[in-house]
């Protein structure tokens, strides 16, 4: 790991450069001047691939490298993590060369650093990892959950909802943080995100997989699709997942994109959420298991509009 910076850590730290890791950083540089990524990647095609494609503003090496996590941590005061589940957040942490190991190397003048937990993972999970956190190394590491919906399009534009939990006074932080990709809103207390995202993904679900079976009823009576959704999306249909699935609806085209494999674990994390809190969750159950079946009939990578496809049986 490089040595730390003789100056106040200032840089906002990424890990996880995937469909949504990626736009985001180009966001976060923009705005902040700077941001400091981590990849197992390598450093040449990363660099490449995210200021090649920086927004309008944003100067040259904005986007820098960090040899490891451990040096994010050492010079970063927030890093975001858009890593798939609380299992590879936990190796960003615990690795020899990940974020705990760069704690030492801190300015004692930085404020605590703040991991803002971007990913969608359970509630509870966020809560005992901040726990633990705490417990071995006090205020020197704080968490905040920051799950993020809207899409690739949304973190590509800076539209995205992020939703926080956490205390007042790290969430605003956060808030600072990420407000360029989107709109942060502190919803409560540590996991409140989370529970949040889940909420946004039971919504989520119910509406693709009513498209989806709309589409394919429309069609087989002889609809033209375009015309119906066109219509039907001027009223009580209308929908931001309308909008953005229209075309794929009409024309068929689910190729890979927001892949509906990954509502899989989201709907995981919303079933705990109901047992937890005694909800006899009527939906819930039937999505869950039709998300197992699209997923066993070869469907899983595919965009969530492949709920037409599943449906249709083709």
């Amino acid at each position: 790991m490089n040595s730390a910076s003789p100056n106040p850590p200032s840089i906002l730290g990424v890990i996880g450069l995937g469909a949504m890791g990626r736009p985001m950083a180009r966001l976060l540089a923009a705005a902040h001047g700077t941001v400091r990524v981590a990849s197992s990647r390598p450093k040449e095609s990363v660099l490449a691939d995210l200021n090649s494609a920086l927004p309008a503003g944003a100067g040259p090496g904005s986007i820098l490298w960090a040899d490891d996590p451990a040096q994010l941590a050492a010079e970063c005061n927030e890093i975001l993590l858009m890593l798939p589940d609380l299992p590879q957040i936990a190796q960003a942490l615990e690795a020899p060369d990940g974020i705990l190991a760069g704690l030492e190397h801190r300015d004692p003048a930085s404020p605590p650093l703040l991991l803002l937990i971007g990913s969608t993972c359970s509630a509870p999970g966020v809560r005992a990892l901040a726990d633990k956190l705490a417990a071995s190394y006090g205020e020197r590491i704080a968490v905040v959950d920051s799950p993020v919906s809207g899409g690739e399009d949304g973190a590509t534009q800076g539209t995205l909802s992020i939703m926080l939990g956490g205390t007042g006074e790290l969430c605003a932080r956060a808030a600072q943080a990420l407000a360029p990709c989107g709109t942060p809103v502190r919803l409560g207390e540590l996991g409140a995100g989370q529970v949040a995202k889940a909420c946004n993904q039971l919504v989520v679900s119910a509406t693709i997989f009513a498209l989806g079976e709309a589409s394919v009823l429309a069609e087989r009576s002889g609809l033209d699709l375009e015309s119906m959704w066109n219509l039907l999306g001027h009223g009580y249909a209308a929908s931001r997942l309308l909008e953005s699935r229209k075309d794929r609806l009409v024309s068929g085209d689910d190729s890979p994109s927001g892949a509906i494999k990954y509502m899989r674990k989201d709907l995981a994390g919303a079933h705990e959420i109901a047992e937890s809190t005694g909800t006899h969750a009527v939906l819930l159950p039937v999505l869950r298991q039709a998300i197992d079946e699209v997923i066993e009939a070869g469907l899983g990578d595919r965009d969530i509009s492949v709920t037409k496809r599943f449906i249709s049986g083709r």
